[in-house]
Formats: structure tokens, C-alpha cells, sequence
């Protein structure tokens, strides 16, 4: 993994995962996923545009989406009140940040 992260509590005692300034929006994709199933959807998407498949594929979540390109994958967040309002990632490492939460998901949504 080329970037860093780390996962940390909120004060409701909810699990995070924290990324550097230059992809924080991520953040607010990655979280807004809750099952197994639905990161292996997603990874199953972005496998098929890095063979062509598909030339791109958009995934949208609640504040956020995400645009998959064969080599970048660009996340924008829709209601945040200052910049910045895009981030963008290599799509392998995309991937890569997909599989630390999908194995992370079992303790986050635990109970």
C-alpha cells in the first residue's frame, strides 16, 4: 500500500479509517461501506474496467461517488462546505484501500 492510513474511534465509538490530506475524501466513500458483499461488488466493477470491459465505471454513495478510470480513480464529495471537493488515487491503490476496510468490516460493524 503506498499510502498510509490508520483506523481510529469517533467519541460515538465508531471505527474510521484516517488517510493522508491528498486522499482524505475517501474517507467519506470508504465509510459508507458496510458489508463484505458490497466491497467485492465494488472491486468486481473496477476489475472489469482495468480489463477493459468498461472504459469507466461511477459508483455513488450518500454524499459521495467515485469515478473509476483504468489507471486513476477520482472521488468528489457533494456537500462539503470548503475544498477540497475531489481527490484522486491510482486505481490499483484503490483496491488496495478497498481490501484494508473489506477486512476491517467484520470489527467496524460488529454487534
Amino acid at each position: 500500500m503506498k499510502y498510509s492510513y490508520e483506523f481510529k474511534k469517533d467519541p460515538f465509538g465508531d471505527l474510521g479509517i484516517i488517510l493522508p490530506e491528498e486522499i482524505c475524501l475517501f474517507t467519506d466513500f470508504i465509510e459508507n461501506i458496510a458489508t463484505v458483499d458490497q466491497v467485492d461488488e465494488y472491486i468486481e466493477y473496477i476489475e472489469k474496467v482495468l480489463k477493459g470491459t468498461f472504459e469507466d465505471f461511477e459508483i455513488e454513495l450518500n454524499a459521495t461517488s467515485v469515478l473509476i478510470k483504468k489507471d486513476v480513480t477520482i472521488v468528489e464529495n457533494f456537500f462539503r462546505n470548503v475544498g477540497p471537493y475531489e481527490n484522486s488515487i491510482e486505481t490499483k491503490q484503490f483496491i488496495e484501500l478497498l481490501l484494508v476496510w473489506r477486512d476491517k468490516i467484520p470489527e467496524i460493524f460488529q454487534g
